[in-house]
């Protein structure tokens, strides 16, 4: 009887050993996970650290051009940097080409709610009065709020984040223009809201405009919707590859013609990062 009793307490022993052995080994691969996440992420941050101090530093190079000739840059255009050995594309773009929510009106911000937010026009009208409604409030100066920032869009009833995030590369908060737009300094996007949702004619203008054409014909656009105002304001956008197929997207949004508080030839208004995921395969 001892004996099997010894046998019983020696196999519940081997039993308690190999269970404890079982959830070490758990354990240690858990750890071994947990390390493996935090050294890519680590990894990850880093690099999103170095792309966006290459992709400033490339902003500053072309901000320093645009400093000596402001004059030369009316469209949008792409400027090829290289700083450290790395190639970027810095987009140059006048805030003049894009929708200024606080004075566009409200025809035009139906009609991007409807081609840009894939919004039914019934719904888009009501959107445009609505964004119209929300900046004329007062404030507590007595004059109408405005926009501050695009962000400030979400703050208007029923504007939701699927349909901000549609409409974030086509809108600025920091213009204050006419409230039309400069076709010539339009991204590609925005020539289609102007062009009623014809992509087309969009796409032929974009093509006129990036090849140099002079003269570029934009009459086939919303004649309401545009004009040629040239600005100081502008945006700047490098695209810097990040090593694992995506992109950071690093914007500063600057005034060349009020730098005098910062001591520096231009004013920041504005400044963004945003990744660009990698192309999915097949």
């Amino acid at each position: 009887m001892s004996q099997r009793k010894t046998h019983i307490q020696r196999g519940m022993a081997l039993l308690i050993v190999l269970w404890t052995v079982a959830a070490l080994s758990l354990l240690v691969t858990g750890l071994v996970q947990s390390v493996r996440r935090e050294v890519k992420l680590a990894a990850s941050s880093r690099d999103f650290v170095v792309a966006d101090a290459l992709g400033q530093a490339a902003i500053h190079l072309v901000l320093r051009q645009l400093v000596a000739k402001p004059e030369a840059v009316s469209s949008l255009v792409q400027v090829d940097t290289l700083f450290q050995g790395v190639a970027m594309k810095v987009q140059v773009l006048p805030l003049s080409g894009l929708i200024d929510i606080n004075s566009a009106s409200e025809a035009l911000l139906s009609s991007l709610f409807v081609v840009a937010g894939k919004r039914d026009s019934a719904d888009a009208e009501a959107l445009a009065r609505a964004v119209s409604e929300y900046r004329a409030q007062k404030n507590g100066r007595g004059q109408p709020r405005g926009f501050e920032a695009i962000e400030d869009l979400l703050q208007v009833p029923g504007v939701v984040y699927p349909l901000y995030a549609r409409l974030t590369g086509l809108i600025t908060a920091d213009y204050r223009g006419s409230g039309r737009v400069n076709p010539l300094a339009a991204p590609s996007d925005v020539l289609v809201v102007l062009a009623d949702g014809d992509w087309q004619r969009a796409l032929q203008i974009s093509q006129a405009r990036d090849a140099g054409q002079v003269g570029v014909d934009t009459t086939s656009l919303n004649a309401n919707f545009i004009d040629s105002a040239s600005t100081k304001r502008f945006r700047l956008v490098a695209r810097v590859p990040l090593g694992n197929g995506a992109w950071l997207l690093s914007s500063r949004v600057v005034d060349l013609g009020d730098g005098a508080k910062t001591g520096l030839p231009w004013r920041t208004l504005n400044v963004e990062r945003r990744v660009e995921p990698a192309l999915s395969k097949g």
